[in-house]
């Protein structure tokens, strides 16, 4: 019973000296750096869920770095709007020794826009290099046409620096190729020829340059380089000859139907030869008929028949004559 009581009582002694042991131990090593915070805030922080480990690490920084403006209360009311103590003190001390003006104010508002603001501070310091076009974005190459006709196929390397001022609210990477990649196509589409892009490459870079493409940005350009331009097609010649291809079968398509106007019309005329001719039989159904009546009525004679008939055989005689002539010629 007595071995139960001991065991008891170490296990209360011990779930109470551990959480004095944690805070004190972080006490220790913020009092060892100067960073004067209290054992009781670092309990309040705990309560408040914020971890007290990493306060006293940024605080730490902050007073080695010589920044004393920034206290536990603001390092604490940006931990909990859900921004990156660490990556803004980091930032806050690259600027400082590179000597850039930012402060924890503006460090903390680009922390919370979703930007990176240690990176925005490297990149100030040393300048990035973007392609334009972006390879990840599946296209290799900017493809324009000169007056020419001929297509020119360009690749280009922006180099940019980040303006820490306008990184709040300031246009992205992807402003920049696109508005990069808009004045590449102007520029060599307003070229006469091809060839004037091909002999100086660098009339892209100084065009570019002067249109101020990095207005409402959060970068600023320092430079356009033409990486690589190549001849692609002749993009005015396959145009005129599917142009000529098409006239080609507008053509065609005419006279298919006008084609198919003249046998219709010849169908007609078909069909008009045959009522015509239906008319002559007709006509010659009526002749028999004629003649007898004239019989009945006594206006023909037997004679005036006959002579009729006498008159039809000999006009067949001579027409068959005739035909037998023209055969032997």
């Amino acid at each position: 019973m007595q071995i139960l009581i001991t065991l008891f009582i170490l296990i209360v002694a011990f779930a109470f000296c551990f959480p004095f042991l944690y805070f004190f131990g972080i006490w220790i090593r913020a009092k060892a750096s100067n960073a004067e915070v209290s054992i009781v805030n670092l309990i309040g922080m705990r309560l408040r869920k914020i971890p007290p480990a990493l306060i006293v690490e940024a605080l730490i920084r902050v007073n080695k770095a010589g920044l004393a403006d920034i206290d536990t209360k603001s390092l604490e009311t940006h931990f909990l709007s859900g921004g990156d103590i660490l990556s803004v003190v980091n930032a806050l001390i690259a600027a400082d020794k590179a000597g850039i003006t930012l402060n924890f104010k503006n460090a903390t508002a680009i922390d919370l826009a979703g930007r990176d603001v240690f990176e925005a501070v490297r990149t100030s310091v040393n300048p990035k290099v973007i392609d334009c076009p972006d390879p990840a974005k599946g296209r290799q190459t900017i493809d324009a046409v000169a007056k020419d006709g001929i297509q020119l196929k360009a690749k280009a390397r922006v180099t940019v620096r980040a303006n820490i001022d306008r990184l709040v609210g300031g246009a992205t990477e992807e402003t920049i190729i696109a508005r990069v990649g808009e004045g590449i196509v102007t520029t060599i589409g307003s070229s006469d020829s091809h060839k004037t892009v091909l002999e100086n490459p660098d009339l892209i870079s100084k065009r570019v340059l002067a249109k101020g493409l990095d207005s409402g940005t959060a970068f600023e350009i320092l430079s356009i380089d033409i990486a690589d331009i190549d001849v692609g097609t002749n993009i005015g010649a396959q145009l005129q000859a599917d142009q000529a291809d098409a006239d080609k079968r507008v053509a065609q398509a005419k006279a298919e139907e006008r084609r198919a106007a003249a046998v219709a019309l010849e169908q007609e005329m078909v069909a008009k030869v045959q009522e015509m001719q239906a008319k002559v039989v007709e006509a010659q159904a009526e002749v028999p008929l004629a003649m007898a009546g004239a019989f009945r009525d006594g206006n023909l004679g037997i004679l005036d028949y006959y002579r009729i008939e006498n008159l039809k055989a000999d006009t067949e005689m001579r027409s068959s004559i005739s035909e037998v002539g023209s055969d032997q010629e």
